[in-house]
């Protein structure tokens, strides 16, 4: 649940303007039937809720009220977690400083984790070498901490050296997370006070990116696909760097405890951010399957029992990911590039969902 890359072309723009009607008096369309695409059937009343820099990974609380996402604005140089409620759009910031990424409601509860690298540092840690090609950091100060949804009371539930990010958590309290104390990039769970720890996964790869089904009995998450003994090299030497490249990546799906692990897609492309539809039956994700360039992703739809991926949003020019139903399932956060002010800026959306 790192940053993936979002470009923004004018054609977008154009695109967005496309959608523009008028009725017999001349009225303007309303702002959410700009916001949604052609062919986004699906999707209905987009709002977006956030304007200007980079906002993502939009999580929802448990009552549907709020979300709790990271964002880079204003003077930011790396992503901090911000709290917005979803009527009123009033903003406000957890963390404290470092950098930070995937920030998760607790249920029944008035706590949130996060994952931070403020413990060792409250400065941003350097941005990765790029002389590898497009590489994300796996920042070894990470590590996962709860606090109160003002971020006051902080806690830290891991200590371990190097990377602890990624967690959510489930409607018993259960949190999953991605971890490297094992010394490749696993799933483990353990309990909101950081005991009762478990790894989940193993063999070669990235694990990453994990949520619970709405029962609780299953998890869905991002892994490595490599295609060549050249490729699982490449991915230990990265590894050893602290860097990861995340341009294949599958999505799989298991019980909660890991058992019975099998993969839901299969196209060798970058697949990311899955989450459960409202009845389980099905996983949205972002993917760039039909990019030729690599560079454009939208949000997909794929059954547990498989088939071939059904396109949710159809942003031709630009970026969708990091989808999140609703606990009430009525409707579908999302981050986008669309309806940017300006190039590369992301932003948060929320649609009723149409099933």
């Amino acid at each position: 649940m790192i940053h993936f890359p979002k470009v923004l072309a004018a054609s977008a723009l154009l695109l967005l303007a496309s959608c523009t009607s008028s009725d017999a008096d001349g009225e303007r369309a309303s702002t959410a039937d700009l916001l949604r695409l052609p062919g986004e059937s699906h999707l209905a009343n987009i709002r977006q809720l956030t304007f200007g820099g980079q906002n993502a990974e939009a999580y929802w609380s448990y009552d549907d009220s709020e979300l709790i996402f990271q964002s880079t604005r204003d003077e930011l140089e790396c992503d901090q977690i911000f709290r917005i409620d979803v009527e009123s759009g009033e903003t406000s910031r957890v963390s404290p400083g470092g950098w930070t990424t995937c920030a998760f409601f607790l249920p029944q509860s008035e706590r949130v984790i996060w994952a931070s690298t403020h413990g060792a540092s409250h400065a941003c840690p350097p941005k990765p070498d790029r002389s590898r090609g497009y590489v994300w950091p796996l920042h070894a100060d990470a590590d996962i901490w709860i606090s109160d949804r003002n971020g006051d009371n902080a806690a830290q539930l891991t200590n371990t050296p190097g990377y602890d990010a990624e967690a959510t958590v489930s409607r018993d309290g259960t949190i999953v997370f991605t971890s490297i104390r094992s010394g490749d990039l696993e799933l483990w769970t353990m309990q909101p006070d950081g005991s009762d720890l478990r790894q989940i996964t193993g063999g070669l790869g990235y694990d990453g990116g994990a949520f619970f089904s709405n029962d609780g009995s299953k998890i869905v998450w991002r892994r490595t696909r490599f295609d060549s003994a050249e490729e699982k090299e490449e991915y230990r030497a990265l590894l050893a760097q602290g860097l990861v490249r995340p341009s294949k990546m599958e999505i799989w799906v298991s019980d909660a405890d890991g058992s019975n692990a099998r993969a839901l897609t299969d196209n060798g492309k970058a697949n990311f951010g899955p989450f459960f539809t409202p009845d389980d039956k099905s996983v949205v994700f972002a993917s760039n399957i039909g990019s030729e360039s690599g560079r454009i992703f939208d949000i997909w739809m794929v059954s547990l029992d498989g088939g071939e991926p059904e396109r949710i949003t159809h942003n031709d020019e630009s970026f969708d990911g990091f989808p999140m139903f609703s606990w009430d399932g009525s409707k579908l956060a999302f981050a986008s590039n669309r309806n940017g002010s300006e190039h590369g800026e992301t932003n948060v959306f929320v649609a009723d969902w149409i099933p």
